[in-house]
């Protein structure tokens, strides 16, 4: 049994402890959070220090991305492997370097970015360009909640609750439409300056707008369209075409679990998915997988 640790309570942590508890290959020896209000939930030990828990083989970051690197340095240096879910497409080249070294300094595994996108949506992007590897793929997220831009607008001062949604516009364009419920005293127009300025939102074409009750809004779900047209050998008007809607944190944390038991199948060192055999993901032998699958 691989012994699993949730380290944060979010939407995603929630999600996660789901997943882990119906993986019939894992056990989730307990929950990890800053402040532990509670000994145990459903059984579970809730502590605010791994090092009250027992073996732990491999911890969830269910965690802001921008708390992902220092929390995962502090687990890899105690030799516990971590699977996070880190979201800025244009650091995790730079993370993944980071992660590798710490990891091969613990001697465990760092598995970056695994989420839904970055993450399954990255190995079906490279499926793609190996069945045509001239061409243009587009990636059009939504419409839905985008989680990570979500959290990003909450820590902004002023905000009292947020809401990001992603609108695609065709192309892998996208329009982020943020709703935040503002605190007393907050000025809207200062607020939307600080969002637009964020990377998170800076490529992209952004509307704050200020409501009363954000919670009204929230419908976690999401999907994304992803169109490759390319060219097989010298074959033109190859064209590909992958959809999936679904429930944004219970998506991501099932593929954090996957990636979870693949991690204990790699030597040290960080990867991404895409880095990451695909039958490793799964429960069991190889051989039972290649037999059902191939």
């Amino acid at each position: 049994m691989i012994q699993v640790a949730i380290v944060g309570y979010g939407n995603i942590g929630r999600f996660a402890v789901d997943a882990v508890q119906a993986a019939g290959d894992m056990e989730l020896v307990g929950i990890v959070r800053r402040k532990a209000h509670i000994q145990k939930f459903h059984g579970i030990p809730v502590v605010e220090s791994v090092d009250k828990l027992g073996k732990v083989d491999v911890a969830l970051l269910c965690t802001p991305t921008r708390n992902v690197e220092e929390t995962a340095r502090t687990y890899l240096s105690k030799g516990i492997s971590t699977v996070d879910s880190f979201d800025v497409h244009s650091q995790i080249s730079a993370l993944r370097d980071n992660l590798d070294k710490a990891a091969k300094a613990g001697n465990c595994v760092a598995v970056v970015s695994s989420g839904w996108d970055p993450g399954s949506d990255s190995v079906v992007r490279a499926l793609l360009e190996a069945c045509a590897p001239k061409g243009i793929t587009y990636t059009n997220f939504g419409p839905g909640m985008s989680m990570g831009h979500t959290v990003a607008v909450k820590s902004k001062k002023g905000v009292a609750g947020a809401l990001s949604m992603t609108i695609p516009t065709g192309t892998g364009v996208h329009r982020r439409m943020v709703y935040v419920q503002l605190e007393p005293g907050a000025k809207l127009e200062d607020i939307a300056a600080d969002i637009k300025t964020d990377p998170y939102f800076a490529n992209d074409e952004t509307h704050v707008i200020a409501v009363e009750d954000v919670d009204a809004l929230i419908d976690k779900g999401h999907g994304v369209n992803m169109v490759r047209k390319g060219v097989s050998g010298k074959t033109d008007n190859q064209l590909f075409e992958f959809n999936m809607k679904i429930n944004n944190p219970a998506l991501t944390s099932q593929i954090m679990v996957s990636c979870a038991r693949a991690a204990t199948r790699q030597k040290p060192g960080a990867y991404t998915m895409i880095e990451l055999p695909i039958v490793d993901l799964l429960p069991g032998s190889r051989e039972q997988w290649i037999h059902k699958l191939v």
